[in-house]
């Protein structure tokens, strides 16, 4: 049986934790699960050391619905006549072409002065379903606050996440079949591409990530020197001995779910960040479960998904577009 890597380990205990809170089928847990593993006996075998029994019928409790559109206050619309929004792209690292979603408030006119600067730039990695409009929105959401802001299509060698055509295959596309290190390069190449653009102040550079992004955000901290803000929203840490190459401000947003996997670390990173002297704040949102900030998802936290918004906002006001 293949050994699963951090990412991957995660997202599985992710599917899990969805399954046993009603939110996601037998059928559909065992499949995302079976994508991870490489085959049938192996998810069986993996999801027993879980404590989930192997069975592979339709079981369980079935999935609630989930809202299928955003519900915050905090959302923009594709149409707001407040941001401007494209799809674009640059190339990677490896030559590759990489799709990206990029947003910025509307009628922003490139600075005339060579010394007039541009706009601050936030990446935003998206969560393991990929590129997704929820994500397009939280783009917006950054352009909103007057900051150009590019969410890559991770899965673009694959052809884009708009073209995979079993989306539970996706998260296992982004944790085995892709190295997680694709990822960073991929940021980094867009670093590299907005350096060129009149429009953007590349030395004013912020990341934004949730849950599997939220873990390449820590990545990205750690061999990214340029970033000044790190938001990354409940995702798993990076590894302890590349803690002390992290320049950026770093924010990060929890749930105060006890079994929420996405903390399991917590501590330890938290130690290794004071060690190392670097800027950070945890914050632990009460009442909330794992993905709370995502108003298209069934934890969605209406209160404390707001409040954690407007904390990264701030985050970024004080280290990224001021710092």
């Amino acid at each position: 049986m293949k050994t699963l890597n951090q990412f991957e380990t995660y997202l599985v205990h992710e599917f899990v934790e969805d399954y046993a809170d009603g939110l996601m089928s037998r059928r559909d847990m065992v499949r995302r699960v079976v994508h991870i593993t490489g085959g049938v006996a192996a998810a069986a075998t993996t999801l027993t050391q879980l404590g989930v029994q192997p069975a592979l019928a339709q079981s369980g409790t079935p999935p609630v619905a989930t809202p299928s559109g955003p519900r915050s206050p905090d959302s923009v619309p594709a149409d707001d006549p407040r941001i401007s929004g494209s799809e674009v792209t640059y190339p990677g690292l490896d030559g590759a072409i990489v799709m990206a979603y990029q947003a910025m408030p509307a009628g922003f006119a490139t600075p005339a002065a060579v010394d007039e600067p541009g706009l601050p730039v936030v990446l935003v990695c998206h969560e393991n379903r990929g590129l997704t409009e929820h994500i397009r929105d939280v783009a917006r959401r950054w352009a909103v606050q007057g900051y150009l802001a590019c969410a890559p299509d991770l899965l673009s060698r694959e052809g884009g996440t708009a073209n995979i055509a079993d989306p539970a295959e996706i998260p296992a596309l982004l944790t085995g079949s892709a190295d997680i290190q694709r990822h960073v390069d991929d940021f980094r190449a867009a670093v590299a591409f907005y350096a060129t653009q009149p429009a953007a102040d590349a030395a004013r550079l912020g990341m934004n990530g949730f849950c599997f992004g939220g873990g390449v955000t820590w990545r990205c901290a750690t061999q990214m020197p340029e970033l000044r803000g790190a938001a990354p929203f409940y995702g798993p840490p990076p590894p302890l001995d590349a803690v002390p190459d992290i320049k950026a401000a770093v924010f990060g947003v929890y749930s105060s779910d006890p079994g929420d996997f996405a903390n399991k670390g917590q501590e330890a990173l938290a130690a290794a960040l004071t060690a190392a002297g670097v800027t950070f704040k945890f914050e632990i949102y009460p009442d909330t479960q794992h993905a709370f900030h995502n108003d298209t998802g069934p934890r969605y936290n209406a209160a404390q998904a707001r409040q954690a918004w407007h904390d990264a906002v701030g985050w970024f006001e004080t280290y990224v577009k001021g710092g």
